[in-house]
């Protein structure tokens, strides 16, 4: 029981030790970063500017004079982006004196160069109509799948294209079925049937009967 005591009386003077030794560690890590944005050929400020600790999800933007403020660490790796300027990667010192750092950030412009474009006026209201009327629009996805599902294009590849293994393979088991289905009685018998006959017809007129 003295030894628990004992061990309890060390903890409760240990832990606050180590604790405020933490706590002043952390502290002299922390660093109040303040500064402004400005370009590098003019030095206009930019306001906007993205000012976010990489590797976390903590920043902020530099208002209308391109002032910013934001606490950081010791160590971070701060990142200045905006459109129309080079991004720049900043790191902060691991041995920075003191919890305060001013900085003034110079971002480049990145100039894009487009291609050219030259707008033209239609000769004609008449000429505009003729040409948008007869520009082909090439198929979309759904297009090009509605026209592969076609009942014509599917005859077509059906006469020119041999079953695979698998469909022949639900065929036979098909008929088989069937088959079985009809044993020890009469199968019926399609000539009868009017469903079949409009089939036949209307397969005839398709030209599924016609020699190859």
């Amino acid at each position: 029981m003295k030894k628990f005591l004992r061990i309890i009386l060390v903890t409760a003077f240990i832990l606050p030790v180590v604790a405020k030794a933490q706590f002043e560690s952390f502290k002299d890590s922390v660093v109040q970063l303040y500064g402004v944005v400005m370009t590098a050929d003019s030095l206009k400020a930019i306001p906007a500017v993205s000012v976010v600790i990489k590797g976390h999800n903590r920043g902020t933007i530099t208002n209308d004079q391109g002032v910013f403020s934001i606490v950081v660490l010791k160590g971070d790796q701060i990142e200045f982006s905006s459109i129309g300027y080079k991004p720049k990667l900043v790191t902060i010192p691991s041995n920075l004196d003191g919890n305060q750092q001013s900085i003034i950030q110079l971002l480049v412009q990145d100039t894009i160069y487009l291609p050219a474009t030259i707008i033209k006026k239609r000769p004609s209201r008449e000429q505009f109509e003729r040409e948008f009327v007869g520009t082909i629009v090439p198929d979309d996805n759904q297009e090009i799948a509605r026209k592969n599902t076609d009942a014509v294009r599917r005859r077509a590849l059906l006469a020119v294209y041999p079953t695979d293994g698998r469909e022949a393979t639900n065929y036979y088991l098909k008929q088989e079925a069937t088959k079985h289905y009809y044993t020890g009685q009469t199968p019926p018998q399609n000539i009868f049937n009017p469903l079949a006959w409009a089939e036949f017809i209307k397969a005839w007129k398709n030209g599924d009967f016609k020699s190859k």
